[in-house]
């Protein structure tokens, strides 16, 4: 949870355009878009003014091992997703398909990733200008999760 915190605070102080996941948008995409699109999730949380919709075990969506989609319970919009993938992904293959690391002087090429430590030490990749944070395992090289989150919860 330490995690997800200090990624939520590190998006908010970024500016960012919003990376849709499998037809979801950060921002822009309602709840009911979410139901509609995958079905009844496996669970439900409130917190905060925040609504988790996880889809995990059963009724995990393919490709995955679970996908939990943060609401604001207020304008109903999704705000964050988080995606656990169910098959390995290697770091190269986010660099290929998200951008390269940028360089430490010079032109940035657009979209690039600082690479980045959580409280606990965890590695994670951080995609400023999309809104994305890929949280890699303990060995450096393998993702553990992907959190998309909205524009406006970037800024």
């Amino acid at each position: 949870m330490k995690t997800l915190v200090c990624v939520a605070v590190l998006l908010a102080a970024a500016p960012a355009v919003a990376k849709p996941w499998q037809g979801i948008e950060p921002g822009q995409t309602k709840r009911d878009s979410i139901i509609q699109k995958f079905g009844e999730p496996s669970r439900v949380v409130t917190s905060e003014g925040k609504e988790v919709v996880a889809y995990f075990d059963e009724k995990a969506i393919k490709g995955t091992r679970q996908v939990q989609f943060t609401v604001d319970v207020g304008t109903q919009h999704v705000e964050r997703i988080s995606v656990f993938p169910g098959p390995v992904i290697d770091k190269e293959s986010i660099e290929s398909t998200y951008g390269p690391a940028c360089p430490s002087s010079g032109k940035q090429p657009s979209p690039c990733y600082q690479k980045k430590l959580t409280d606990d030490f965890r590695t994670y990749l951080f995609y400023a200008r999309q809104g994305l944070a890929v949280f890699l395992n303990e060995d450096g090289k393998t993702v553990q999760s992907l959190t998309f989150t909205s524009a406006q919860a970037a800024k």
